[in-house]
């Protein structure tokens, strides 16, 4: 273990965040996902929820400012009415760590599966919430501090 470091954060996750570069996508993705068949690179947080997962990595995970919307998720399939209040609690996260993020680009189911296998890596957890899975683009890190 190190110090400062979230117990949430396996060493695997770490290295992977640590090897990705600018413009390079992760999945957080949530319990229902295909993530072993979609995934370049699986990695597993099996016991966790995507909420302390997104805010843990967000303390280490820079987003890319130089897009319209570093982060993605998954619209509801017409007819599936289904109530999606994770996402406010994804966004509360995201402008906690990112003052500057405005909101999400939203992606049809497939159209969001075919962008996940292009993705560096995908975190495959628990969550129990329906659309639950986020994609995360890396920006810069200038200076050893985060770009805004």
């Amino acid at each position: 273990m190190l110090k400062g470091i979230p117990p949430v954060i396996s060493p695997g996750l770490m290295g992977v965040l640590m090897s990705m570069g600018h413009g390079d996508e992760i999945v957080i993705a949530d319990g229902n996902f295909p993530s072993a068949s979609v995934a370049r690179r699986l990695l597993r947080a099996d016991g966790h929820g995507v909420p302390p997962l997104l805010d843990a990595v967000m303390c280490f995970f820079p987003l890319d400012s130089f897009v319209a919307c570093p982060a993605a998720l998954m619209t509801v399939v017409p007819g599936y009415e289904v109530p999606t209040p994770i996402w406010d609690t994804y966004r509360a996260i995201l402008r906690r760590h990112e003052p500057a993020f405005d909101d999400f680009e939203f992606l049809e189911r497939f159209a969001f599966y075919e962008r996940a296998k292009q993705a560096y890596a995908v975190v495959a957890t628990s969550e129990q919430a329906v659309y639950a899975n986020i994609i995360l683009k890396k920006g810069l890190v200038k200076d050893g501090n985060q770009e805004r």
